[in-house]
């Protein structure tokens, strides 16, 4: 009997011998499974040695030159803001000069996770790298860490491969340097508005303080604008920003209070702070003048060129009181001139026996006038040093009296001198030069006798300013002195000043006109009306009063000149 006789025979594969596609794909599944997942290995494995090569051959660059440029930032004599040299508005401060409270500010408006991430974040990468491959808007979200190597360490453009770079560059930051490393350059680097990169000078043009000093409110403030700097830097003066920038600071605050940066007390008692005006009113531009100066002067007294100095970072604390500079501006009120006629009005304070030079007014309109009527305008003296007539003196009181046309600068010194009692002091605007907290340069202030006591007190009871020798150094002026060249209607300079031990005011008013050749003046006559004399001597009277509390010639005394008709009490005049 056949074996199998009976059953039933399986069909025979046709197809040439071969079994269905479904058939094989189900036998070779289980290999072709292997293979794949050989492969996604082999893929993972490649990109994971390429990740680790590029780590490896990831250097970290140097900070862009423009983000390492320092500006040289100049202060008044109360460590007021006047305005800075340089191309970037931005001064390094160390970590330990930013306090606490405003760096958990920035962390919590910027990236919350920053004192425990590795330095990037996987999913603002993401973001960033669909909106790139489909052409959508750019996306932010970055960490601290990301944001201070793409704004300091490379170039602003966005592409895939600058982002993966950045990356790159963000973990081997973030663990080769500390994060209080990162923090300090993130916050000297990054802008805030207003033209100013960094903590330091963002604080300045905000709110006119140093970084040290912000109070957790003007910290949160400054970490709200780094969202969005070009628009909120108007926050002060546009109530529409400023409403947004509120909402946005509470926001900071809340965040602040509940990682324990800040306790509910001091949460509670935050206040929104208030802002420098922006953009600046018209006395700013009367800061240039007296930056102008104060550069010159520090530059030389440094060795430098005036680029280094810009470009150093630099304090330069001057001798300057702003709050005068500015009260200053705000009474000049100089008469128009004819057709063609300029008239210029000068005012120069500073203190006796010392030489510190507390205000210089150079001009109206810095804009249109770049050059500083006060240190540089050589005007006809006239009557104006007639009191020095015939009295001995030494140098270098000396040889200005010899000049013609004296600067408003020195004949403020002339008249300081008498109020010194003799001591002649050289004028000078820096008091104070620091860089990175190190002084380089402190002013001792040049003084000299070049009049003895007996000369000074003759030239002062020419002037009528002493009728008493007690008068030299009292607290008050005895009355003001006004001279100039020219008389009645043909008056081209008035000059008028008054002193006393603690100040020594100059006002000049003078006229030109355009000279003959290209580019040259000539001078020219006063406007008869209003009385050039009269504005003169309340600009004087007034800024007096700013500037000491006291009313001119209140201490004039029986033994003071009668006043004319419409002068001040206690002004004398020459000429």
């Amino acid at each position: 009997m056949v074996r199998g006789l009976g059953k039933r025979m399986r069909p025979v594969a046709r197809h040439g011998g071969r079994a269905p596609f479904r058939v094989r794909f189900r036998r070779t599944r289980g290999r072709r499974l292997r293979r794949l997942s050989l492969v996604f290995l082999a893929l993972i494995g490649t990109l994971c040695t390429a990740a680790v090569v590029a780590y490896k051959l990831t250097a970290i660059p140097e900070p862009h030159p423009e983000t390492v440029t320092q500006s040289t930032v100049f202060l008044d004599s109360k460590g007021t803001y006047l305005g800075r040299r340089g191309p970037v508005d931005r001064q390094d401060v160390p970590l330990s000069d930013v306090p606490l409270h405003v760096q958990e500010a920035v962390i919590a408006a910027e990236n919350r996770s920053f004192r425990t991430d590795s330095g990037i974040s996987p999913r603002a990468i993401g973001r960033a790298a669909l909106a790139a491959v489909t052409g959508g808007e750019p996306q932010g979200g970055s960490t601290i860490t990301q944001q201070y190597v793409k704004n300091a360490l490379l170039s602003p453009e966005r592409s895939l491969s600058r982002k993966a770079r950045e990356a790159l560059i963000a973990i081997k930051l973030d663990r080769t340097r500390s994060k209080d490393e990162i923090l300090k350059g993130y916050l000297n680097t990054v802008y805030f508005g207003r033209g100013a990169a960094g903590i330091q000078s963002a604080a300045r043009n905000y709110f006119g303080v140093d970084a040290d000093d912000l109070t957790v409110s003007q910290g949160a403030a400054l970490a709200s604008i780094v969202n969005i700097p070009s628009y909120y830097e108007k926050a002060g003066s546009d109530p529409k920003v400023t409403t947004k920038l509120e909402d946005r600071w509470m926001w900071v605050l809340d965040a602040m209070e509940a990682s324990g940066s800040i306790t509910a007390k001091q949460r509670a008692a935050a206040r929104f702070p208030a802002f420098r005006f922006y953009p600046p009113g018209e006395t700013e531009g009367q800061r240039q003048y007296l930056i102008d100066v104060a550069a010159k002067e520090a530059a030389d007294r440094l060795g430098i060129t005036d680029d280094q100095l810009a470009r150093g970072g630099y304090t330069v604390s001057t001798t300057f009181d702003l709050t005068l500079q500015d009260t200053t501006t705000q009474q000049v009120d100089a008469p128009s001139g004819g057709k063609g006629v300029r008239v210029h009005t000068a005012v120069v304070g500073m203190v006796p026996g010392d030489g510190a030079v507390r205000l210089l007014y150079g001009g109206s309109d810095y804009a249109r006038q770049p050059f500083n009527d006060a240190v540089s305008g050589a005007v006809e003296a006239g009557t104006a040093l007639e009191p020095f007539s015939g009295v001995r003196s030494g140098e270098p009181l000396r040889r200005l009296l010899r000049t013609a046309a004296p600067t408003p600068l020195d004949l403020a010194s002339a008249y300081a001198t008498v109020a010194a009692n003799g001591m002649h002091a050289a004028p000078y605007t820096v008091a104070r030069i620091t860089q990175e907290g190190r002084t380089v340069y402190k002013a001792k202030p040049d003084a000299r006798r070049a009049l003895n006591p007996k000369e000074a007190f003759l030239a002062a009871d020419k002037a009528g300013t002493a009728p008493t020798p007690v008068a030299i150094g009292s607290r008050a002026p005895k009355m003001f002195f006004t001279g100039g060249a020219g008389g009645g209607t043909t008056r081209r300079t008035v000059w008028t000043t008054g002193y006393d031990s603690r100040l020594a005011v100059t006002v000049a008013l003078f006229a030109d006109r355009p000279g003959d050749k290209k580019g040259t003046t000539v001078p020219a006559q006063l406007p008869n009306e209003p009385s050039p004399t009269e504005s003169a001597q309340t600009t004087a009277a007034e800024i007096w009063r700013a500037a000491t509390g006291d009313d001119a010639g209140d201490d004039a005394g029986d033994d003071a000149r009668p006043a004319s008709p419409g002068r001040p009490a206690g002004v004398t005049e020459a000429g």
